[in-house]
């Protein structure tokens, strides 16, 4: 499987997540960042979407959107990301 790697929060002063990676064969994306914890904002989420047993609600910082706008670029480009 190779994910390509888009970047991180260019701002986060530890140089860590969160982060934006895309699997070049199949197009998914994958998003590193904080679990969201907040029961109101789980409720809303579920409220729409249930949230399964093996899945995870993830916060990216608005900051991030050139980030995860490149990605979606690349896939409808076909091309991959920075490695």
């Amino acid at each position: 499987m190779a994910i390509a790697f888009y970047g991180k929060d260019p701002t986060n002063p530890g140089n860590n997540c969160p982060a934006v990676f895309r699997d070049e064969a199949t197009g998914d994306f994958f998003f590193q960042g904080e679990t969201v914890i907040d029961p109101e904002i789980l409720a809303r989420v579920a409220a729409d979407s249930p949230i399964l047993d093996t899945e995870s609600v993830v916060r990216l910082p608005e900051r991030m959107i050139e980030i995860i706008m490149e990605a979606c670029r690349d896939r409808v480009r076909g091309t991959a990301g920075e490695v």
